[in-house]
């Protein structure tokens, strides 16, 4: 655990214009997404941190993503999520994942721009509020929760850690989920989560080259 803690990079080239984005589903032209073709490149990959010594996870897509996109591959609720993105004016998106050595472990990152700092703070209290959070824990500057829930479709315990926070227009999702056979003891790793989320702020809060 003490080498994930300190294991923690911010990751910009790694996960720009270079890295592949998983394929998205087809989906109608809105005027909440424009044309549906993902974007090749963008500005958030450079605001990217990711735990050192995880490994791609290729079976999930990770690179800038559309509305369309999002609603179509990863919401849980594409009404609410489009209503949600619509009034926060959202311009792009960008998603990473990772996996620890062991393969036990996934790393998610999601990042989503808003047309304003204001909007960015709704968009995060909508998308946060969706979920029940019953077991928040403390991270500066950050909406946190850990549990551990039961997975009917794949039979197995998941144990969960996430966290949401702004900065400026942007706003991010990290997660970190383990899986493991029913009865087996799992604990969220909120050590490490709570790592990624201060270095990820710090991220955000510096400037770029550009």
């Amino acid at each position: 655990m003490t080498a994930l803690l300190l294991g923690v990079t911010a990751c910009g080239n790694e996960d720009g214009s270079s890295a592949g984005a998983g394929p998205s589903p087809a989906a109608d032209h809105s005027a909440l997404s424009g044309p549906v073709e993902r974007p090749t490149k963008s500005a958030l990959a450079e605001y990217v941190v990711l735990p050192r010594g995880f490994v791609a996870d290729t079976r999930k897509g990770t690179g800038p993503f559309t509305a369309s996109a999002f609603l179509n591959t990863w919401s849980a609720d594409p009404a609410l999520d489009r209503a949600l993105l619509l009034n926060a004016s959202f311009v792009e998106g960008y998603r990473a994942t990772r996996l620890s050595p062991d393969k036990k472990k996934r790393y998610t990152l999601q990042l989503f721009k808003a047309g304003s700092a204001a909007k960015a703070k709704t968009l995060q209290q909508g998308l946060w509020s969706q979920d029940s959070r019953q077991h928040p824990f403390a991270i500066p500057n950050a909406l946190a929760d850990a549990h551990v829930e039961y997975d009917g479709a794949a039979d197995q315990s998941v144990a969960i850690a996430e966290a949401s926070l702004t900065v400026g227009a942007i706003v991010a999702e990290l997660t970190i989920r383990e899986t493991a056979p029913l009865g087996t003891t799992l604990t969220p790793d909120t050590a490490l989560l709570t790592t990624l989320t201060k270095d990820q702020h710090t991220r955000l809060t510096t400037p770029t080259s550009n």
